[in-house]
């Protein structure tokens, strides 16, 4: 979500950056060219990192990918469309039976931090971890398919074995699927489909030491402070083509202010450029940004990716009704969301009226609550009155994170809302108890979140399921609306048994529009991101999907 992002390392590689024109520039001030070796610094205002795979939400192109693999994985290049490739397996895998049987093999050579070999059965293992309950939170896609109605209950008690997937040897791996899915590809470079050692992992805290199969190893893991990798000497690079590893080093300083992140960029001293900011920049430290030659100079902006959006309650008071729910598409100030985003409608990105973001193959621009950008209170008034509420509403909480600048959107959400009756109070949450507050518990104690969403990969699918499907909600699922309906449940379940992508393109539109017939979110803007970074910070660089910078190919400047 949320939601997170290759070429060999010791190739000569020009530093180059992404603009807000979305074109790619040799940052000024930043001769010389990215070379393996030295200390790369990540600078994050999250308090902790999440290296268990399992637990994990990060994209391929995140921090989760200097420590472990997949069996898949994506080519990201600016002005390209992201390509599945392999990763630990030697091929994209092999569909059979309509689509409901998926096989793959994995490279030779393969082997972990501590030397031992890569196995298919530690593949399956990994998978199987991630049904048991004390490792919740990573992606689900993958779950309901090899265990439907989730059944399985995960390897710990009992020692119980998934048999829908099969490890007939070392090097081949064999998943029978529920129904067809034209996407399992793609599933199989989200992070559970990382290897564990079969029989390691049962501690909580298997993340902050775990047995590693990118070309880093976790050296240190301390919550709030830092994460430090150095490198894996098991890893080869003759069978990874995704990953540079050009640091010896990455240290991710966590639970940082944004403000002095950004501060500590545009100043660009010390170890500070070598370093990059996970943060978003926001309005006022772009506007700082936007002033200093240098720091503009290394300021990277994606195109338009995430969707923000506001989450509605279904199944919380006067929230369960649809029509008090449409009220919010027009009370919705969308024009202030993007000024409180980033400054400006350019840096913002555009607004919102589907759940299918752009760049998505077969997406259809729609809107359902056609009004000016700055909303219309006076027609929220009236819906609001149509639905036995002339008074408004009182006493609704939204929860957001505290990062990102999401207290600020959230207050220009709250002031938007009140022109329309409708008054709030707001709880910002760091992103730990979020997550076990909004997204663990069954039932939310809050009326709204707001939240953006990147799709994990780049189908239409990434969009709708895990946001609105009624499996997602608890449980460390996503679906924050508790959106429960059956109809959109068993249409989900067609468009993903669908394999002709543009059949199935028509499926997930026929979903986007009924969900948002129903009001369970209101799209705001499909977010650009901006990110700063250090002098001597190499190759960041963002591709048409998704819109983050891909870490993998991090250097340093020498």
């Amino acid at each position: 979500m949320n939601r997170v992002l290759k070429v060999v390392a010791g190739v000569v590689v020009a530093a180059t950056a992404l603009t807000a024109c979305g074109a790619n520039d040799q940052p000024s001030g930043q001769g010389g060219s990215v070379k393996p070796g030295g200390t790369l610094y990540l600078l994050s205002d999250a308090p902790s990192q999440q290296y268990d795979p399992a637990k994990s939400s990060n994209l391929v192109v995140s921090a989760l990918s200097f420590v472990h693999r997949r069996l898949t994985s994506w080519k990201v290049a600016p002005g390209q469309d992201t390509t599945i490739v392999p990763d630990l397996a030697t091929d994209t895998g092999t569909p059979s039976d309509g689509g409901k049987t998926w096989t793959f093999t994995l490279k030779d050579n393969l082997k972990y931090s501590d030397g031992t070999p890569i196995k298919a059965e530690d593949v399956k293992w990994g998978l199987e971890r991630s049904f048991a309950a004390a490792f919740s939170g990573g992606l689900s896609y993958h779950k309901d398919l090899l265990s439907p109605g989730l059944a399985y209950k995960g390897p710990f008690d009992g020692g119980k074995e998934l048999d829908t997937i099969q490890t007939p040897d070392a090097k081949t791996i064999v998943f029978h699927l529920s129904r067809p899915y034209g996407d399992w590809n793609w599933v199989a470079s989200t992070p559970a489909f990382a290897p564990v050692p079969k029989g390691k992992g049962a501690e909580p805290n298997y993340g902050e030491h775990p047995i590693t199969s990118g070309p880093y190893q976790v050296e240190k893991y301390e919550r709030g402070k830092e994460g430090r990798l150095v490198r894996n000497p098991n890893w080869d690079r003759k069978t990874d083509d995704t990953r540079q590893a050009n640091p010896d080093t990455i240290v991710t300083q966590l639970g940082q202010d944004t403000t002095v992140i950004s501060k500590r960029l545009i100043d660009d001293s010390g170890n500070d450029q070598a370093a990059f900011g996970l943060s978003f920049a926001s309005p006022a430290q772009l506007a700082q940004i936007q002033a200093n030659a240098s720091a503009k100079s290394r300021l990277v902006t994606s195109e338009s990716g995430a969707l923000a959006y506001l989450s509605l309650n279904t199944q919380r008071g006067k929230l369960a009704d649809p029509k008090v729910r449409k009220a919010f598409q027009y009370a919705v100030d969308k024009a202030a969301y993007q000024v409180a985003s980033a400054g400006s409608a350019r840096l913002a990105g555009d607004i919102a009226t589907t759940l299918i973001t752009p760049g998505i193959a077969g997406r259809e621009q729609f809107d359902l609550y056609p009004a000016k950008p700055e909303g219309d209170p006076e027609k929220a008034k009236q819906l609001l009155a149509e639905a036995g509420l002339p008074n408004g509403l009182d006493g609704l909480v939204l929860a957001t994170k505290n990062e990102n600048s999401f207290p600020e959107k959230a207050a220009a959400i709250q002031a938007s809302l009140a022109r329309a009756g409708i008054k709030i109070t707001i709880k910002a949450l760091d992103e730990d108890t979020y997550t076990s507050e909004v997204d663990t518990k069954g039932l939310s104690d809050f009326d709204l979140t707001l939240a953006s969403w990147q799709p994990d990969i780049p189908s239409a699918n990434a969009n709708i399921q895990p946001l609105f499907q009624s499996t997602e909600i608890g449980n460390g699922g996503y679906n924050e609306s508790r959106y429960n309906n059956p109809d959109v449940d068993r249409l989900i379940t067609e468009a993903q048994a669908t394999i002709d992508p543009a059949a199935a393109a028509k499926k997930w539109v026929e979903l986007d529009k009924k969900i948002l017939a129903d009001s369970a979110v209101v799209p705001l803007i499909y977010t650009r991101n901006s990110f700063l970074h250090g002098s001597k910070f190499g190759n960041v660089v963002i591709g048409r999907f998704p819109a983050y910078a891909d870490h993998r190919q991090f250097g340093l400047i020498q």
